[in-house]
This record gives C-alpha cells, structure tokens and sequence, in this order.
C-alpha cells in the first residue's frame, strides 16, 4: 500500500515544478523587452499581485500559521520571479508608469506589515491564524486569476490562439490537477482545495482553464498557422503559481 504522506510529498513536489513553469511564462515576454529596451504597453498588473500572492502564502506556509514546506517553497520562487519582471519594467518604463508601480509595491508592503504584525499579535492559534490568512489569500487569489478570461474571449472571436501559449495551457491544466490532489491527499487542506475551486470556477484557470484552452488550441491550431500578423503586442496569459500552488 502506497504511504499517503509519501504520495503527497511527491504529488506536491511535481505540482512545485509545473507551478515553476507558470511563473517562468513571462520568460519570453521580457526576454524581447530586455531586447528593445522598452516596455510599450506591457502592463504589470499581473505581476504586482503575483508578487502580492506569493507574500500571502510564503506568509500563511510559515510554521507560526499553517506549516508547509512546499507552499513556502514555491511561493518564494514566484515571489523572487515576480520582483525580477518588476524590476525589468521599472528600469524601462516611463517615469509616470515607475511611479505607479513603486507606489502600489508600497502598499502591498505595508499590508502585509500591518497584516503579520496583528496576526501574531491579536491572534494566539495556528488553527485562527490558518483560517483568517486563508480566507484573505483566496480573495487575492481569486483577484489574480481574474485577467486570462479576457484571453480566452479574444481566442474565441479571433478563432486564433497565437497570444495563448500552449505550454502554458497545458501546464495550467495538470498544474490543477496536481495541486487538487495534494489538498486531498491525506489531511485536507480547505484553503488549498477552495483556492483551487476558485480558481477554476470564477477565474477560468486550473482545471476547467486549461481543459478549456487546450480544447481551443485544438480548435483553432490550422487558423493560428495562417496568421502572419506578428506586429501585434504580445498580450499574455498570467497564471502564479502560481496556479501556481499557492
């Protein structure tokens, strides 16, 4: 009989690498900003709350609220991923845009302080703890996942999937399944299962995403090929996870 926390170390490990395939997506994006020396109109609002995500559960993986080493793991690659893309767009965009972005990072700092310091302060449990920190990163999760839908509408009308990568597709799809089966596995973990049901019910990710996106690559591959407009933007599908995993 195969040992359940075995299973899960290993299922949590494999979801860890498909989570870091999510967060290196924007890989090429900026490879060709770093390349042009400019942002044009890239926006880094997917990457600010990736970067705002990945402080919540880095912080609710901590053992002072609920241990978990794989949480913790992943979350600070995409958290070091995220500042690495920030600090590529502040270095090239203009400086009314620069000042937005540090602005917003300052506030995301700041609730984060306010939100450790009255957590371990006010609240004593690890179970109150887990419940409260939980329950404020599904809000954030649910709010970063919200963008790939317009992505997928686009794909729709546009019977094209050239701005909807395929491996990103088909990394969000076994990222969900991966990440479902290890909330499940052994002790269940409810933050982890809900975040994941969020996900693919009010964000169009996970699961039901990428069934959805690979069923559109399949769909519109041969109209794809035919398209030889390359001088659109480059608009992106963002994950985290990140989905990611927490």
């Amino acid at each position: 009989m195969v040992d359940k926390e075995l299973a899960r170390t290993v299922i949590g490990i494999m979801g860890n690498i498909l989570s870091f395939c999510l967060f290196g997506s924007p890989i090429p994006t900026f490879a060709k900003i770093l390349k042009s020396k400019s942002v044009g109109d890239f926006k880094p609002d997917p990457y600010l709350s990736t970067l705002m995500n990945c402080f919540l559960w880095d912080f609710y993986g901590l053992p002072m609220v609920h241990p978990e080493t794989l949480l913790i793991t992943i979350n600070s690659i995409g958290l070091a991923m995220s500042a690495l893309y920030i600090t590529i767009f502040l270095i090239y965009a203009e400086t009314k845009a620069r000042v937005k972005v540090i602005g917003w990072i300052f506030i995301q700092l700041a609730f984060m302080v306010i939100l450790v310091t009255c957590t371990l302060k006010f609240i004593h449990t690890n179970e109150h703890r887990s419940t409260i920190v939980g329950i404020i990163c599904l809000i954030f999760n649910v709010l970063m996942y919200a963008s790939p839908l317009t992505i997928m509408i686009e794909v729709i009308k546009t019977k094209s999937v050239k701005y909807m990568p395929f491996c990103l597709s088909l990394a969000i799809f076994f990222n969900g399944i991966m990440w479902v089966l290890y909330a499940v596995i052994d002790k269940l973990d409810l933050f982890i299962l809900l975040r994941i049901f969020f996900f693919i019910l009010q964000n169009g990710v996970g699961l039901l995403s990428g069934a959805i996106q690979l069923t559109l690559h399949a769909c519109c591959y041969k109209v794809t090929l035919k398209d030889e407009d390359d001088d659109k933007p480059v608009k992106e599908l963002q994950p985290s996870a990140a989905d990611a995993k927490a």
